[in-house]
């Protein structure tokens, strides 16, 4: 169907193209307008055709003909660009167009990338001639750059362009394709980009100066590259680094022994190409893993440079800090982590909100080198900070504004106490009095109230038992994060049952309030969702705590919760519902069966149908022993219900639970169940007496 229409889509498309060429020329901006708007239309078919309708789009003349007449017509409105103001009502629409341009080569690259190996070397070209020459200047925009930034980064990180280890593996087309790059990404035009990359799209000292906060927080992570200008250089310069680091490490290194002698602060050129060669060493710190000796850099140079309190320096000092969270994990000695604690205690002494905030890679720093998961921390080290930097940080979050910012001081926070547990204690007190106000000021703000329940949990973990001086406001914030009748649980309810969870483990009794919270539980179970192990782990937590009061209040709900649970359900989400009647049974042998009656039954004839699932049947043996060990009265009682169930004599249904019993007590594989299964029988077994 594609192949049938493409002719007279593409001729089409160039008639639009040509009258609105000729119209902007002749000054006839209503016209071309109009004639623009259908130049979009008719491209927008084009780029389905071209990327959907073909299985091998190489073969068709027409397609390839288009593709390189993308090019083509590129040029014409890039230079057409330069003549329309941007208050021209053409201006918007003629940018749009160009940017489809460059999406009708993305995609073609990425649905059909052996297809786009005659477009490689010509695409290059094309990208690297408007973006890192003087060429784009006066003409490109943003938008245009990131788009030729990310042409050139799917060529160069391209799979299928890649080939074998064992080059006799790799098919032609992938050696073609690999042939073309490698003429293409010479020495020097390598040396260019990487130059330009650094000197020239690295720079953002403008940014900084409009909106320090804003840009600290700017979104950098995820798909950001493929739209944000900031984000799509770094990702750029860090493929080509490692694609190319035998080439360009050596250019890199002489950057940086060019900023080795001292800075000129009135100097906001230089300022910017450190800032911007410090970035770069950072983003290609694992390729350079063998070629810097970081921790003489920080000892001789970087160290000094954090403690120069010039205001022009505020970039660079902000730079060093983010410099070594990069290389903190690939190389550096942690003997050297005091004297860095010490060099990062004195920037948050800073008062100058501008200064504050060029804190954040501070931040970022404390972020990446505080998780559990980092060997190289050590307690003992930081602990003579402990203090200072706790009440900075404190101080910090008060003063910022935007609630980025508050929700990553929050998560250093958070890191800090949890690493430093209950040595946390002294000086908490400031932050426990703070977190209530800054609760009710997020009420709009629900990623900054899953920060303070984050900052909560560990809170409460560091805290202990203490921790129940905070019930006040803590229950009420646990009611609110966990109630599936308000709106704010679709974003609290994770964060809400963690705290719930750790209150309890930290709780030394139940109190009244915590009875009264259990209440949001039974619709939680009814949601069924990823969240009932947690829930499962707080009912635990209420039955080892209280269980006689606490079942008194809840058995009948839960026991009606579960039966609902169990008729759809994994295999093992029935072990944890099961369990949690198992652990009912070990606390309170006694009240425990009359409670959980209801659920008995289906577990006895699990047992006699002999249940094919060995955990499970593990489980419902697990619980049936307690109740033959712990109350033989009851067992009793439900042999003969079973027995009147079924329609079988007491003593053939008895006989049959044994026997299945006996014979798949292989099943259980705990020791202590295995026991408990063993005990339980031979208490079957009759009495000489």
């Amino acid at each position: 169907l594609a192949s049938g229409i493409y002719s007279f889509a593409c001729s089409l498309w160039n008639h639009h193209t040509d009258t609105f060429l000729q119209q902007i020329h002749a000054g006839d901006e209503a016209a071309a307008t109009n004639s623009l708007e259908r130049t979009l239309l008719s491209l927008k078919v084009l780029r389905k055709l071209t990327v959907h309708g073909f299985t091998e789009p190489h073969w068709s003349v027409e397609v390839m003909g288009f593709l390189h007449a993308v090019f083509e017509r590129l040029k014409q409105f890039l230079e057409c660009s330069r003549s329309i103001r941007a208050e021209n009502v053409c201006r918007d629409r003629l940018e749009k167009t160009i940017i489809l341009f460059t999406k009708v080569l993305l995609d073609f690259l990425d649905q059909h990338p052996f297809s786009f190996t005659p477009l490689i070397q010509r695409s290059l070209e094309f990208a690297v001639s408007y973006v890192f020459t003087e060429a784009g200047e006066g003409i490109v925009f943003e938008r245009f750059i990131v788009q030729c930034m990310n042409l050139i980064k799917m060529i160069v990180k391209n799979y299928a362009y890649k080939p074998s280890k064992n080059i006799e593996d790799s098919s032609p087309e992938t050696l073609e394709a690999h042939k073309i790059k490698t003429a293409f990404f010479t020495y020097p035009t390598l040396m260019e980009i990487c130059r330009r990359l650094v000197t020239h799209y690295f720079q953002e000292l403008t940014m900084w100066e409009e909106d320090p906060e804003g840009f600290t927080v700017e979104e950098t992570g995820g798909d950001s590259w493929k739209y944000s200008l900031r984000p799509c250089t770094e990702v750029l310069f860090i493929d080509i680094f490692h694609e190319y680091n035998q080439t360009l490490t050596p250019v890199l290194l002489e950057m940086i022994l060019s900023l080795q002698r001292s800075t000129n602060m009135e100097d906001t050129s230089a300022i910017l190409i450190k800032d911007a060669v410090y970035n770069a060493v950072g983003l290609a710190a694992y390729e350079l893993f063998d070629s810097v000796d970081f921790d003489q850099w920080f000892k001789n140079q970087l160290l000094a440079e954090l403690q120069v309190s010039h205001n022009s320096y505020k970039l660079i000092r902000r730079r060093v800090i983010w410099l070594i969270g990069q290389w903190i994990s690939v190389k550096f000695k942690s003997d050297l982590r005091p004297m860095l604690y010490e060099a990062i205690r004195n920037l948050l002494q800073d008062q100058d909100l501008v200064s504050h905030i060029h804190l954040q890679s501070v931040l970022f720093f404390l972020n990446d080198n505080l998780p559990v998961d980092d060997f190289e921390f050590r307690t003992d080290q930081f602990l003579p900070y402990l203090e200072p930097m706790f009440t900075l940080l404190f101080q910090l979050l008060q003063e910022v504004t935007q609630c980025d910012t508050k929700m990553h001081v929050l998560h250093v926070l958070s890191c800090v106490i949890e690493r430093v547990n209950m040595q946390i204690r002294p000086y908490v007190g400031c932050l426990v009095q703070y977190l209530p106000l800054l609760w009710k000021q997020s009420e709009e703000h629900n990623m900054l109230r899953c920060a303070i329940l984050t900052t909560l949990i560990h809170l409460v973990q560091g805290l202990g038992a203490d921790s129940k001086n905070l019930y006040p406001f803590l229950l009420p914030v646990i009611q609110l994060s966990t109630d599936v009748s308000q709106p704010p649980h679709v974003y609290l309810l994770e964060d809400g049952l963690e705290l719930w969870l750790v209150t309890l483990e930290n709780s030394p009794s139940l109190t009244p309030e915590l009875l009264i919270i259990f209440q949001n539980m039974s619709a939680l179970l009814g949601l069924s969702s990823e969240n009932l192990k947690n829930c499962f782990k707080i009912i635990n937590a209420y039955i080892f705590l209280s269980s006689s009061e606490f079942l008194q209040m809840y058995a009948a709900d839960l026991c009606t919760s579960f039966c609902e649970l169990l008729k759809d359900i994994t295999t093992e989400g029935q072990v944890q519902v099961l369990k949690v009647v198992e652990n009912v049974l070990k606390v309170n042998p006694v009240l425990g069966p009359q409670m959980f009656q209801p659920l008995l039954p289906s577990i006895f004839r699990g047992i006699i149908d002999g249940e094919r699932y060995p955990v499970v049947m593990s489980t419902y043996l697990g619980i049936m022993g307690r109740v033959v060990l712990q109350n033989a009265s009851f067992f009793s009682l439900l042999l003969s219900q079973m027995a009147c169930e079924l329609g079988q004599e007491l003593d053939q249904i008895l006989g049959n639970m044994i026997e299945m019993w006996v014979d798949r007590i292989d099943n259980i594989t705990q020791p202590e169940r295995r026991k408990l299964s063993a005990l339980a029988l031979l208490s079957l077994l009759p009495s000489l007496n």
